[in-house]
């Protein structure tokens, strides 16, 4: 059971406000980047569930109460998890000058970070802490668009279309890998299991749609990969935004 918090959750400052290491009380042992990079282990092996203070302490050697000096909520853990994952990969220094280019890297990089991380697409979609290393993605992703005639607001619904895209994007590709370990089956294996009920569905005439997509659609029955179907539907998402890019003078 984790110990119960003593103060107001909206007395506490947010962790980025705190020091890394606290200032009274024993020479500290450990580091936030220390702590963060244990419960990252514990999510990626035992999911976000698994993560508690009491195992976080356990696996860096301190008591439970101990870690509460570095960290004092589990949402502030949460936060150093999330700014940590983000940290993995350093974005470039400068946009290259091609919007389009930028933006596809940035939604390849963000996609393999969820793939690696599967916990993160549920907390990343909440409440924004501000860490570091998430600020220099965003401060990126909306360079890139600062120098084509957007306002802020249009800039951030870009980025934020083109990030909840290749979130659901990941959800999808987790949910199939969940799916093989738990069944089994591979893609292909899952989709002969299904073929005489979906003989049944065409037959019945009710779902000519369907039928077309059994029949002549490509994807469903491409052995291509997930990472071209992911770059497929990229292209389309980037396509949408380009559309709604004010038209160059003249």
């Amino acid at each position: 059971m984790e110990p119960a918090r003593e103060k107001d959750p909206q007395s506490l400052p947010v962790i980025w406000m705190l020091p890394d290491r606290p200032a009274r009380g024993p020479r500290p042992a450990h580091s936030r980047g220390e702590i963060a990079a244990v419960a990252i282990k514990i999510a990626d092996t035992g999911g976000i569930d698994a993560v508690t203070m009491r195992r976080v302490a356990a696996e860096i050697g301190c008591g439970t109460m101990s870690l509460y000096r570095y960290v004092p909520t589990k949402d502030h853990l949460f936060d150093l998890m999330i700014d940590a994952a983000a940290g993995e990969v350093e974005p470039p220094a400068r946009p290259s000058g091609d919007w389009r280019a930028d933006l596809r890297m940035v939604a390849q990089v963000h996609r393999a970070m969820l793939l690696r991380h599967p916990w993160l697409t549920a907390l990343q979609a909440g409440r924004p802490s501000f860490g570091p290393n998430s600020l220099r993605a965003l401060e990126f992703a909306l360079s890139v668009l600062d120098l084509l005639g957007l306002t802020i607001d249009q800039m951030l619904i870009m980025v934020d279309t083109l990030i909840a895209f290749v979130r659901g994007a990941a959800v999808s590709e987790l949910a199939e890998q969940e799916a093989q370990r738990r069944t089994g089956l591979n893609e292909r294996q899952w989709q002969a299991s299904l073929a005489p009920y979906v003989r049944t569905l065409m037959e019945s005439g009710k779902y000519p749609m369907f039928n077309r997509v059994i029949a002549d659609a490509g994807q469903p029955h491409s052995d291509a990969g997930s990472d071209y179907h992911f770059g497929v539907r990229l292209e389309r998402v980037l396509d949408g935004l380009a559309a709604g890019l004010p038209a160059p003078p003249g």
